[in-house]
């Protein structure tokens, strides 16, 4: 009888998918992963586990995963890959790499990776060793997804703030600090159906459970809104619209927290002017939700004792979604639920410790001034946009994509995409990138599956390990974290090992004083004063205790400055609902709202032709993004892509529930299957994004089916935001119905 070892780990991608955090038990019988269990015993998901976890088996076991890195032979897109070693798989990345590097210059090499993955540490750390300034989300229209909300939170917060679920305390709902939201605005966000950034999306139901009373924000009607005291069911695009209304109220009817205004907030009078230009009446006819129900739940919000926002992805995929967030985070300001206990907690890495340098304020002070002078003179939108040249090291996605295509200022040659399955899912404007990326001379693919992508377009491709498979830190708020190899599966190596190879050989000199990944590891982990070995012994995580990552109220004791006088991370110390960081950009320094591009107001002409507007990209507990569809226990559960359809909306198209339908317009047609629902508004259709069929042929042209069945193929770019983040066009984009004649 064999013996079954039971190991501790946590979940980040690969494998899960997901913005990991989750506590897990891996099963191991003969070196091989048997079945995986949710941690009972760690705070952050108390034994809870998603389904794509539970699947895990099928997944690291699964017949069509990539074991061993390939080398294509054949035509791009033709699909003829032949196995090789790693050891010519590093020699041929080093070797055709330096090579443009010498022609063009590091610049000309594009790193792109996905959203959410553990990701963001292996590739900054490859493209920087490396020397190439240009690293994104490359298809992420305006990178709409975190990167907004979480630039003007920096700007005018100082910090992060996220909803206080007692998850940064380690006897979490049982602490005596902690008491639960009385409100919680859920915006633009269905929880149960998915963990967001350093979120677990139950802990809102958790919080429901112990009273907390929800106001959601949503166009659909989903189990949250349909547990919600208010439900504003408002047009997809208007959301800066609705905040900045439910500003009004409350500061005319004087209902906001007076004595938090008057010590901590700077510019209020100027916000308070800014909100008369959006009386009630206006904005109800904008939003299409009645002038009541908006301020009945400005109301509620504002008089609750303690109060949160939750907030989703669509913030960052409106216009302007940088002065969307603005205004949502005026909202929490004014009413003076920042670092309460219930309120918007403000979020600090655990024990002072970043899994890599996030803002351009790290990267200042791990590579210094010079070096990020120099990558910044040559980052893609630097020039362009002030926000994206301050804020994070985002190279622009979509400038990186025209450039492609034009060669203008300098040429692009080779990209490096690792966690991205560019064509399949993120992309906007997906035919756009195809044909964009065709005229690279060398694309390497870093993934676990062959997807749309790899076939049309890798020269290399070189496989990727799951979470059980791999070691890695996670310092994403609390607790810090290690993830913790426990089995093998072939030749699969972790991102942080494929890149730490390939790093060291493209600046040994730099990367002398780590001879292994671990040694890496303890670098970043030493302000914690612990080592990757010593949080193994501890079980893998650690909550910090009393000091600047623990809440709450760190503004009055001097916690969350560097020289530690009360107040925000700040110039001015207080909370800038004026914004003189985005004045000093060139922005506007208070929010306001901007018509979405495609609308009945902004294109009228094109809303007679395209009369419905398109949702996409709602969240799926069996598929993150455009992976999974290959997972037989999941596939099983949601076989076919399909659009929600209004009953009145179908009749008026004659469209039967079930019957496959074309979502068209000026971009193209895809391929649905309607589904008959009063889950949306007449006028509104959702569908997913990230469909491809794995079980079709992939190779060229039909690369799995994603050109008949990838909704980003429909959606237009570039982005709508005049700070460069934000306003991919994903929720708001117009279109019409048709049958499948044939």
């Amino acid at each position: 009888m064999n013996s079954t070892g039971v190991f501790p780990t946590i979940a980040w991608s690969a494998g899960a998918g997901c913005h990991g955090g989750c506590g897990q038990k891996v099963f191991v019988e003969q070196g091989k992963m048997v079945r995986i269990e949710g941690d009972e015993n760690h705070p952050w998901n108390q034994g809870r586990s998603c389904p794509r976890v539970l699947a895990l088996t099928q997944y690291m076991y699964h017949p069509d995963r990539i074991t061993r890195p390939l080398k294509r032979v054949g035509e791009r897109g033709e699909g003829k890959f032949e196995p090789i070693s790693w050891d010519e798989a590093f020699d041929t990345c080093e070797q055709r790499l330096n090579e443009i590097k010498r022609k063009y210059g590091a610049e000309s090499v594009v790193f792109a990776q996905g959203t959410g993955r553990d990701i963001g540490g292996p590739i900054t750390f490859l493209a920087y060793s490396f020397g190439s300034p240009n690293w994104c989300q490359l298809g992420l229209s305006g990178q709409s997804c975190y990167t907004p909300r979480l630039g003007s939170m920096k700007s005018v917060i100082g910090d992060f703030g996220v909803v206080d679920c007692s998850q940064f305390l380690e006897r979490r709902y049982q602490d005596p600090e902690w008491v639960a939201p009385e409100v919680i605005i859920v915006w633009g966000q269905d929880p149960p159906n998915g963990c967001p950034d350093a979120f677990f999306g139950h802990w809102i139901v958790d919080c429901m459970k112990r009273g907390s009373k929800i106001i959601s924000v949503d166009p659909r009607n989903t189990w949250m809104t349909g547990r919600a005291a208010h439900h504003l069911q408002i047009r997809p695009g208007t959301d800066g619209a609705l905040a900045l209304g439910m500003l009004n109220v409350i500061i005319n009817e004087g209902i906001y927290d007076k004595a938090f205004v008057e010590k901590w907030v700077h510019g209020f009078e100027q916000l308070k002017a800014r909100v008369q230009d959006y009386p009630l009446e206006k904005v109800a006819a904008i939003v299409e939700v009645p002038a009541d129900r908006i301020a009945a739940a400005a109301r509620m919000f504002a008089k609750a004792r303690q109060a949160a926002v939750h907030w989703g992805v669509p913030i960052d995929m409106c216009p302007d979604s940088t002065a969307v967030a603005h205004a949502i985070i005026c909202l929490w300001t004014i009413t003076g639920n920042i670092d309460i206990p219930g309120g918007q907690v403000i979020a600090k890495p655990s024990h002072g410790v970043s899994s890599y340098p996030y803002t351009t304020e790290e990267l200042l002070q791990l590579y210094g001034e010079e070096m990020i002078g120099r990558l910044t003179k040559k980052r893609i939108g630097a020039d362009t946009y002030p926000m994206v040249k301050n804020f994070r090291a985002w190279a622009h996605p979509d400038m990186v994509i025209d450039q492609m295509q034009t060669g203008e200022p300098y040429p692009l040659k080779a990209a490096w995409i690792q966690t991205a399955n560019i064509l399949g899912g993120q992309a906007a404007r997906a035919g756009f990138h195809y044909e964009a990326l065709k005229k690279l001379e060398f694309i390497v693919v870093v993934d676990l599956f062959h997807n749309p992508t790899s076939m049309a377009l890798a020269d290399l491709v070189l496989p990727a390990a799951t979470f059980p498979e791999k070691d890695s830190i996670r310092a994403w708020y609390a607790p810090l974290s290690i993830i913790q190899k426990r089995v093998q599966v072939a030749e699969c190596k972790s991102d942080w090992e494929i890149n730490f190879e390939l790093a060291k050989r493209f600046n040994p000199e730099g990367l002398k004083q780590w001879n292994t990944v671990e040694d890496m590891f303890n670098e970043r982990l030493a302000p914690s004063g612990m080592t990757f070995q010593d949080l193994r012994k501890l079980g893998g995580w650690k909550m910090a205790g009393e000091g600047p990552s623990r809440p709450y109220r760190r503004h009055e004791r001097g916690l969350l400055r560097p020289d530690r006088k009360p107040g925000f991370n700040t110039a001015s110390g207080k909370v800038e609902v004026y914004c003189d960081t985005f004045k000093s950009w060139g922005l506007d320094p208070l929010p306001f709202y901007t018509e979405p591009p495609q609308s009945r107001t902004s294109t009228p002409e094109l809303y007679e032709k395209y009369p419905l507007v398109m949702i996409t990209g709602a969240r799926s507990q069996l598929f993150f993004h455009s992976e999974h569809r290959m997972i037989p226990w999941l596939r099983e559960k949601m076989p076919d892509p399909y659009v929600e359809i209004h009953p009145e909306t179908a009749a008026r198209y004659a469209i039967y529930d079930g019957e496959w339908v074309y979502l068209k317009n000026d971009m193209g047609r895809v391929k649905r299957k309607a589904k008959i629902s009063r889950r949306v508004k007449p006028g509104h259709v959702h569908t997913m994004h990230g469909w491809w069929l794995p079980e079709l042929q992939g190779k060229a042209p039909d690369l799995f089916g994603v050109w008949d069945y990838q909704i980003n193929k429909i959606i237009p770019g570039p982005q709508c935001s005049k700070s460069g983040f934000g306003g991919g066009q994903y929720k708001t984009t117009l279109c019409t119905l048709a049958k499948i004649e044939d």
